[in-house]
């Protein structure tokens, strides 16, 4: 997800457009998508992603259209409680959280990410989450919705990797940490 310097991934509009990425992002991008065997998603997150599958427009570059491809190929599973059907790769989800992480890890041999803040944070809470992956933008927001849940213990993790772009947007990997000294 990007994030925003004070922690947030929408300002206080709803807005994320401070969170385009750059070519060289969305080369970076590609490479981690390719690496999902599913992806856990929440409705917003959906409807954003959907054209992905159903616009020929977005396949207007080899870039994007190599992105198209590679999205299209995951298995998503769409949290809602509005939608009645889904397009594309995808199906609404029909056991909680945790039911649906542990089908989509159980039928492939590679991560799963979930995505949407509500989802997110949900799974966060319940301990699915082994790491935290986040585009950190050069941006203050003051507000709006946060990339974390509240949590009423710490969460230790361990840095795994880090890469800043040229445009000065920093990726950051965590895991949570198996050490119990932290």
């Amino acid at each position: 997800m990007g994030v925003s310097v004070d922690g947030f991934i929408a300002d206080r509009e709803g807005a994320f457009g401070w969170t385009t990425p750059t070519e060289e992002q969305f080369r970076f991008h590609l490479v981690q998508t390719r690496e999902l065997g599913g992806y856990l998603c929440g409705r917003r997150l959906y409807e954003t992603m959907l054209p992905w599958e159903t616009d020929p427009s977005m396949r207007g570059t080899e870039l994007a259209a190599t992105f198209a491809d590679v999205w299209c190929a995951i298995p998503k599973v769409v949290f809602s409680r509005t939608l009645t059907s889904v397009q594309g790769n995808a199906r609404l989800a029909s056991g909680s959280v945790a039911e649906e992480a542990a089908a989509a890890l159980a039928a492939t041999g590679k991560d799963v990410s979930i995505g949407g803040p509500g989802l997110a944070a949900g799974a966060f809470e319940l301990g699915l989450v082994d790491e935290l992956r986040m585009f950190r933008n050069p941006v203050v927001v003051g507000g709006g919705t946060p990339f974390l849940p509240p949590v009423t213990e710490d969460v230790r993790l361990d840095l795994v990797e880090t890469r800043t772009f040229g445009s000065r947007v920093i990726y950051e990997r965590y895991r949570r940490s198996r050490d119990a000294s932290h």
